[in-house]
């Protein structure tokens, strides 16, 4: 929830859209914020609706993907993860430079590349977080197709999709893996 304070820090994000035209936007916000509210923002910026899974990744110069910050609280399957909700923005990124990637909607891979750009004070009675700068026209967040995910080499690894099927599984094994016999029959499993 966007407030009104006076006399905080602010950062100011450059969040520029992975798409084939230039589309970025500049978001202020205070120092204190948690990811969750970054996250919120960044979504609001670019018309994007809430309810998808999301991260952020602090990055490096090469854009790497390095440390998680995830929208869910991981802890009870990993003691290292870090939500969004519960890690503060100035704990993670302190000068310009900084750099942090952000996915959105895992099955369509929407990636944003964040740099901070800079550390500055408010405005009196301005409500942060808000876009200072807005350019380009964003796509509609439907607007890409589901197996996009497969393909992006940044979060996805760059799996084939049409090698996923070759796969062996964990005992050495194809798909073709169930036999009719062991079901009695009643299973018949169509590899096709």
């Amino acid at each position: 929830m966007a407030k009104k304070n006076s006399g905080v820090n602010l950062f100011k994000f450059r969040v520029i859209m992975d798409t084939e035209q230039d589309v970025f936007r500049d978001i202020e916000i205070e120092t204190e914020s948690n990811f969750d509210s970054l996250h919120k923002a960044v979504l609001d910026a670019f018309d994007f609706e809430q309810g998808e899974m999301a991260s952020f990744y602090l990055s490096d110069e090469e854009w790497s993907k390095g440390l998680e910050i995830s929208l869910m609280d991981m802890g009870g399957v990993d003691e290292d993860s870090l939500s969004m909700s519960t890690t503060i923005l100035s704990d993670m990124v302190m000068k310009p430079g900084d750099k942090i990637l952000y996915v959105y909607d895992f099955m369509r891979m929407w990636i944003f590349y964040i740099e901070l750009m800079e550390v500055k004070k408010d405005k009196p009675s301005t409500i942060y977080p808000r876009v200072a700068l807005a350019f380009g026209d964003a796509p509609s967040q439907d607007s890409k197709e589901f197996q996009d995910m497969f393909e992006a080499d940044v979060v996805g690894g760059g799996a084939d999709i049409d090698d996923l099927d070759d796969e062996e599984d964990e005992f050495g094994e194809g798909d073709d893996i169930f036999d009719e016999d062991e079901f009695d029959g009643s299973y018949t499993y169509d590899n096709e």
